[in-house]
């Protein structure tokens, strides 16, 4: 039997509130997708689906930065108190493939 890295697996902690928001936002983008999904099956006009794709894209965007800007105050700058400066590294990478 191998032992885990302990650098491997990263947790972070939230309040449930946060979780709740989290979740709400998740579900509310859920739903948009079911809704392109029952579009498709309805036979919708391209540009309708087209309009809820990018409304939905949008939402995950909003999502991802609004996590992104958490996670640099929060992780960051716990890691960086800590001279664990590696932190940076992963955040550019996470700038960039979000805004891709």
């Amino acid at each position: 039997m191998h032992e885990v890295c302990k650098m491997c697996k990263k947790n972070k902690h939230r309040c449930e509130e946060e979780k709740q928001k989290i979740i709400k936002r998740l579900n509310v983008i859920e739903g948009q997708i079911r809704g392109i999904k029952q579009m498709v099956e309805d036979d919708r006009y391209c540009s309708d689906i087209i309009m809820q794709l990018s409304a939905s894209m949008h939402s995950l965007k909003s999502l991802g930065n609004n996590m992104l800007k958490s996670h640099m105050k929060t992780c960051m700058v716990d890691n960086v108190k800590n001279d664990k400066l590696d932190i940076i590294d992963e955040v550019i990478t996470l700038v960039e493939k979000i805004n891709k």
